[in-house]
């Protein structure tokens, strides 16, 4: 006999062993056909899979709102659209073929490079692999008849390999449809029961990809896609997508004359007028902010010492993602990011190898450690707008969303371990109303709790200590978080902020992380004088708001698609002369409007009243004010927003009044 429990607690007993399907089945037929798969005591299996007795069962269907149904229902994609490229593109080697966060992507070697003008034919065989309703079967088999079974395709035997180092006691594989007469891909699965449950799908794009992300392996062929559970969330995502390429921050950037990047200095970003504008804004507002919480802000050197990011511990975890330089003097020479010539000895390499800091945390360590510290010096909060250099490979960078040379609105808060409960509830609270200020919605914002990752610096009883430390601030801040097992910072556990953009996109932006390493004496030693007149270690909090300036400038350029709120617009208002002869009063207009604090500038070109005006619109100015020779006789102004609504006529005074209001507001 076997009995299963279900999620509201029922029991179904049955006399025989019992598969997924025929639970389902039982609770009702309806269920049993649009099933997709089950959790067995928590575990994710095929709808076919036996059950054991005593189990939780729960039955999947799918969803648009279910993370796990849509993950499976785009690996069961994935397996479709291979199968339809292998039988278009005979000769094709199959490497692996994940569900990613809004979709799925197979990567494999095809005899020839394919391109966007192949993804009608490929979707028009994967309709007919759908229509023909062909049933996934799950196939186990041992090591050894496994490792026979991928017998010439090296991939698969290669994946087959790494599932039995990682400890997999059978090799399976899924067969579409007959064994033995159609697809087969060695995979761990599950998968949905049969191909009808993926007609719902999209082919996206096509990239270069290397085998296991490894620049010295094969290069491989990308083919991304999507998959939803019906037609409304298949064409909501289109929809949603072609909006994104509306917004796109590259687009928008050229448009409004806001930044470039070349190729010969890629991850590098030349800041136009326009967009240097809004960045000041930005970092001019944080400023303000963190300055009235009791900041005090600092600089560090760019370039700082091997020695150092040794004894900080980010020469062992970083340095691949470090650009390293030499002293000219010493016969190195040059940059030298391979690293071949940094010399072994860590004493001599500290006297003449240096990297360009690609964080901020250690030279501040060196601040707090240059004067005696009492504990009434705590907690000292020191903020810096740091420039900092990472190394990305090129493939990786993407406009000023992922670049190598940025700037943080970065902190490190020194405190004792009773400080911290109230340093990250402030932290909280200036984040949120900080997040306000720029437009998004504060109670949409997500927070995870990465807990110790693998690698590691510090002992358990120390990652212990900091992970309660941190639980217990996250109690005080009344803040709500989801667990992210294993994916803190090397030396401590932290919180991840994410923003929920217009278009429902997610943006990891803030943090705050407990460090109990660094200013240890294992590291780099920092101490104070405690009450009792002992020398203590302090703990560190590193933490930021925004992230990357140049990162965060992207979004609000993608989250306002370029209108910008009237504090952050780089034109705030235009003024539009109807004729010649109103242009003398409008430059003096303009001065009143700069001399005022507003940013304004005036169309002189000899234009008719519409060309200037949907100039103004399309060049997604916050306001502009016609001026004819009635508004010059009155000293008047005839203002219009952006999206066209008429403010009206008003005198001078009020027009500046108005404005110098709405920016202080940051509405």
């Amino acid at each position: 006999m076997t009995t299963v429990t279900l999620p509201d607690g029922k029991e179904l007993s049955f006399d025989a062993t019992v598969t997924g399907l025929e639970v389902a089945q039982t609770i009702g037929p309806g269920l049993a056909k649009k099933a997709l798969a089950i959790t067995c005591n928590g575990k994710l299996q095929d709808l076919s899979a036996t059950v054991t007795d005593g189990a939780q069962i729960a039955i999947m269907t799918a969803s648009n709102d279910d993370v796990a149904s849509l993950d499976l229902l785009r690996h069961s994609c994935a397996h479709v659209m291979a199968e339809a490229i292998c039988e278009l593109f005979p000769g094709t080697q199959l490497a692996y073929g994940p569900s990613i966060e809004e979709g799925y992507f197979y990567d494999m070697k095809t005899p020839r490079s394919l391109n966007e003008e192949d993804f009608a034919a490929i979707e028009e065989r994967m309709k007919a692999i759908v229509k023909e309703n062909r049933p996934f079967k799950r196939i186990d088999v041992d090591h050894a008849a496994g490792l026979e079974r991928t017998k010439g395709d090296a991939y698969k035997t290669d994946n087959a390999e790494r599932a039995i180092a990682r400890g997999s006691e059978t090799l399976s594989f899924y067969v579409t449809g007959d064994e033995g007469t159609h697809f087969e891909d060695l995979c761990a699965g599950p998968h949905v029961p049969s191909t009808k449950f993926v007609e719902h799908f999209k082919i996206m794009s096509v990239a270069g990809a290397y085998l296991h992300g490894d620049q010295n392996s094969d290069q491989l062929t990308r083919v991304y896609g999507t998959c939803f559970a019906d037609k409304k969330g298949l064409k909501k995502h289109l929809q949603r997508l072609e909006e994104a390429k509306k917004r796109d921050h590259r687009r928008i950037g050229k448009e409004m004359d806001l930044f470039h990047i070349n190729e010969d200095n890629p991850g590098q970003i030349f800041w136009h007028h326009n967009g240097w504008t809004i960045y000041r804004g930005i970092v001019d507002y944080v400023r303000e902010r963190i300055s009235k919480a009791g900041y005090i802000e600092v600089n560090t050197p760019s370039l700082q010492p091997q020695g150092l990011w040794e004894r900080s511990g980010h020469w062992a975890k970083y340095r691949e993602n470090m650009f390293i330089t030499f002293e000219q003097d010493r016969g190195a020479g040059g940059c030298n990011h391979g690293h071949e010539e940094v010399a072994d000895d860590p004493a001599e390499a500290a006297n003449r190898c240096f990297s360009l800091k690609p964080m901020n945390c250690p030279g501040h360590i060196e601040i707090f450690k240059h004067s005696l510290r009492s504990y009434r010096d705590l907690p000292m909060r020191m903020a810096e707008f740091g420039s900092c250099v990472r190394y990305e490979p090129s493939g990786a960078l993407h406009g000023i969303m992922r670049v190598r040379g940025f700037v943080q609105d970065d902190a490190h808060i020194f405190c004792t371990e009773a400080q911290i409960g109230d340093e990250v509830a402030d932290f909280c609270a200036l984040l949120k109303d900080m997040y306000a200020a720029f437009g998004f919605d504060v109670d949409a914002v997500k927070v995870k709790f990465s807990t110790r990752p693998d690698v590691r610096v510090g002992s358990d009883e120390e990652w212990d200590q900091a992970e309660a430390a941190l639980e217990a601030a996250c109690k005080q801040a009344e803040l709500s978080y989801e667990i992210s097992p294993g994916e803190g910072a090397f030396y401590g556990p932290k919180l991840e902020f994410t923003l929920i953009d217009c278009l429902g996109r997610e943006w990891q932006c803030g943090t705050i992380q407990v460090d109990y390493q660094l200013a240890g004496p294992d590291r780099l030693n920092a101490t104070y004088v405690a009450e009792d007149g002992s020398r203590q270690h302090p703990i560190i909090l590193h933490r930021a708001i925004c992230g990357s300036i140049e990162r965060f400038v992207g979004i609000l350029i993608e989250q306002y698609a370029g209108k910008f709120p009237l504090w952050l617009s780089p034109e705030q208002i235009r003024v539009l002369p109807i004729t010649d002869d109103q242009q003398e009063a409008c430059y003096a207009l303009v001065k009143q409007l700069t001399d005022a604090g507003i940013r304004a500038t005036c169309d002189e070109r000899s234009e008719k009243l519409g060309a200037k005006i949907r100039q103004a619109r399309n060049d997604r100015v916050s306001y502009f004010g016609v001026v004819g020779g009635q508004e010059v006789e009155n000293g008047t102004i005839s203002l219009q927003r952006q999206n066209g609504d008429k403010v009206g006529v008003m005198s001078v005074e009020d027009l500046i009044t108005q404005l110098s209001e709405e920016i202080a507001c940051k509405k």
